[in-house]
């Protein structure tokens, strides 16, 4: 066993401009993916943020700290590891139910491997959102 950890990243933000509503859309969405939120912040006139995760603070919602107008990045997505197809499904409806806009329906995407099954959505910025099974994961399980 190796004591470091097996992943790259520690965590990522997404700015939003409606704090109260980006906070409501992914409590709900991201529940269907195991995730909970970790901590919040709010300093008033500052920022407000919320983050999200299994152990620790992994997906951040925010107001921009530079008090601008939070933006979409082209070419940029955020994926969240579901672990099977049914999870990605749940991602699914509850994001539509909660108001984002589909981006490629849930279903196998063998041009990004065969074991590879997805759903693509623009959250309530239009940011784009992702929820992924990946068949071949199961090697993970402890």
């Amino acid at each position: 066993m190796t004591s470091e950890p097996p992943v790259i990243m520690a965590h990522v933000s997404v700015g939003t401009n409606d704090f109260p509503r980006a906070r409501d859309f992914y409590k709900a969405v991201l529940e269907t993916v195991g995730a909970k939120v970790i901590m919040e912040v709010d300093v008033p006139g500052e920022v407000s943020a919320i983050a999200f995760g299994k152990m620790f603070p992994e997906f951040w919602v925010q107001t921009p700290h530079d008090k601008q107008k939070a933006g979409v990045g082209n070419g940029t997505h955020f994926a969240f590891l579901a672990t099977s197809k049914e999870m990605v499904q749940a991602f699914w409806d509850k994001a539509l139910k909660m108001g984002a806009t589909p981006d490629g329906a849930p279903g196998p995407r063998p041009h990004y491997g065969e074991a590879y099954y997805g759903c693509f959505l623009r959250d309530l910025e239009g940011n784009k959102i992702e929820a992924m099974y990946w068949g071949a994961h199961d090697q993970f399980e402890t």
